[in-house]
């Protein structure tokens, strides 16, 4: 096991755009966006939890939303304006705490994204961010998240190591699964080449937790909104307990 750290992804967001190039956010974006007309909201407001590098606020302001980005991690918010500015888009980032959000003003949709829910200390954060995510949306507004399953943490995460080469840097993924919580403890150790030929070690260490769908769908009502579709992955289909990747829609009643 690791020596765990203390650490809000300073490390992991210089590489974290390195080890996500094959997520297809065209097609959470264009997914979530189906699912916001679909259930009757048309541009407005958009909030991005836990936006990281902002990918995925590109795309939904692309698609022409006025979009807030708000994530933990300066760092990671660091990126993502810097990116922002390259492409000479207009979000606004937020350096914040999901789950005590503050904001100005209400929003009209909310989304999250690529697990960011799993990444919470446990239930009673993830009702706090469903808590907060109420009070901030307006009357009807749509709350859009993603999360992983207990099943894909058990079955493909695991205990797992994975490795990862590009141009540069050299990543070990390590997995260490509990059984009796169905978390994953994830270990990164980053090897970055510098000029001379040699290589700095950079480590994160962070915990991803795993709830019943039914669980999180009990959540949502307790929190007051109603559940209006449940899917499997960027797709129509329903999810199940057997699905790697569950996307919740939810509106303010």
């Amino acid at each position: 096991m690791c020596e765990k750290e203390s650490t809000q992804y300073s490390h992991f967001a210089r590489f974290y755009d390195l080890l996500q190039s094959d997520v297809n956010y065209d097609e959470i974006a264009g997914f979530y966006s189906c699912l916001i007309k679909r259930y009757g909201k048309t541009g407005g407001t958009l909030l991005d939890l836990g936006c990281g590098t902002g990918s995925l606020s590109e795309r939904m302001c692309e698609k022409g939303y006025d979009v807030i980005g708000v994530d933990l991690s300066s760092e990671m918010l660091s990126v993502a304006y810097n990116k922002m500015c390259e492409k000479e888009l207009e979000i606004q980032y937020v350096c914040q705490d999901m789950t005590s959000l503050e904001l100005y003003g209400t929003v009209d949709v909310m989304v999250s994204a690529l697990d960011c829910l799993n990444h919470l200390d446990g239930e009673k954060a993830v009702k706090k961010t469903f808590a907060k995510a109420f009070e901030y949306l307006e009357q009807g507004g749509l709350l859009i998240f993603d999360v992983n399953t207990a099943y894909k943490h058990k079955e493909l995460l695991g205990d797992n190591v994975y490795v990862f080469e590009q141009e540069g840097l050299f990543c070990c993924w390590q997995n260490f699964y509990n059984e009796e919580d169905d978390s994953v403890d994830i270990c990164l150790d980053f090897f970055e080449e510098q000029e001379d030929g040699s290589h700095l070690r950079f480590s994160e260490e962070f915990t991803e937790k795993a709830y019943p769908l039914d669980s999180i769908s009990e959540w949502l009502t307790e929190a007051g909104f109603e559940l209006i579709g449940m899917y499997d992955g960027f797709s129509d289909t329903p999810a199940d307990e057997l699905c790697e990747r569950a996307v919740f829609c939810a509106r303010k009643k």
